[in-house]
């Protein structure tokens, strides 16, 4: 990804429906520069999907799970990933291994599903942190600043039609 690339990218991260002749005023090519470009970044997978976000009003929430030792993490989080609450699955490094991303309608309803992740067998231990506010932030062009591969959405809220 060059400069441009990046510029473009990061316009798309604040609105995934940023018309084409915007983004192009915007970082001073044409319309079929930035088409181009976005269909490269696609095509090449540095951009992994479009989404849509939407502000629910319900209560999310970040569900930190930790799993045993001879588990294996990817079939977890697939698992998880396939559940109706839940919007984000990653597996990370540090003390626990995947964080769900989930979007309930009310606290019983996460407490549910923090029931189903320790029912589960492969699950040790899970820690839940309530999302009060939310920010996307803004990345500068250039520099170790913009991911080799990155999803042009606003995260956590998304409907897809993936």
């Amino acid at each position: 990804m060059d400069d441009l690339d990046r510029r473009i990218v990061n316009i798309l991260r604040r609105d995934a429906r940023t018309p084409y002749t915007e983004i192009a005023e915007e970082v001073g090519t044409s319309e079929g520069t930035v088409r181009n470009r976005v269909d490269r970044l696609t095509d090449d997978q540095v951009i992994e999907r479009f989404t849509v976000t939407t502000r629910t009003g319900n209560v999310q929430a970040m569900v930190e799970v930790s799993v045993a030792m001879d588990v294996n993490t990817s079939n977890v989080a697939e698992e998880m990933a396939a559940w109706p609450k839940v919007d984000t699955v990653w597996q990370v490094s540090g003390e626990e291994d995947v964080v769900l991303v989930v979007d309930c309608v009310d606290t019983r309803a996460v407490n549910e599903l923090i029931t189903k992740a320790r029912e589960m067998a492969e699950v040790k231990n899970t820690k839940t942190r309530l999302i009060l506010d939310e920010r996307l932030g803004w990345r500068l062009p250039g520099g170790d600043q913009s991911p080799s591969r990155c999803s042009v959405t606003r995260v956590p809220w998304r409907l897809s039609t993936e």
